[in-house]
């Protein structure tokens, strides 16, 4: 009876199982047709940004309609392909800062495409109040 006892009490009740993590889960299909809708309002933005002229990546995500996603803008432009024609490198970080680490590859690619646009970014920084695109303050991350 004791042994019984010792095993009624050691046993533990079976854990309730958990639901499969976000990034497993199958999307629903409004869930892409929404990633899709915003993907093509970024990418539209990206687009319309003239030759000379930078902004934010929190200005993109505010004019696309997604108001504080800078960093989906960041995916987005992330997961660009090479040939895609987009002018990526006309979005900057905060402040104008060039998000690129120094020294990266990436970040001499994007000071070249802005040399070749006519925006200074030798420092890895744009002055925003001169070559921003859109508000007169340069940066809309502020608001």
């Amino acid at each position: 009876m004791v042994h019984g006892m010792m095993c009624h009490i050691m046993s533990k009740p079976a854990r309730p199982a958990r639901p499969a993590p976000t990034a497993l889960r199958p999307r629903a299909p409004a869930d892409s047709d929404e990633r899709a809708r915003r993907i093509a309002a970024i990418v539209e933005v990206v687009r319309r940004i003239p030759r000379g002229r930078v902004t934010t990546y929190g200005s993109v995500a505010a004019r696309a309609g997604l108001p504080r996603q800078a960093r989906l803008v960041g995916k987005v432009l992330a997961d660009l392909p090479p040939d895609s024609g987009l002018p990526w490198q006309r979005v900057v970080a905060a402040g104008g800062r060039i998000a690129f680490p120094e020294g990266s590859p990436a970040r001499e690619r994007q000071i070249s495409r802005l040399h070749a646009d006519g925006v200074d970014a030798t420092r890895g920084r744009v002055n925003l109040v001169r070559y921003g695109w859109g508000a007169s303050v340069g940066d809309l991350d502020q608001l």
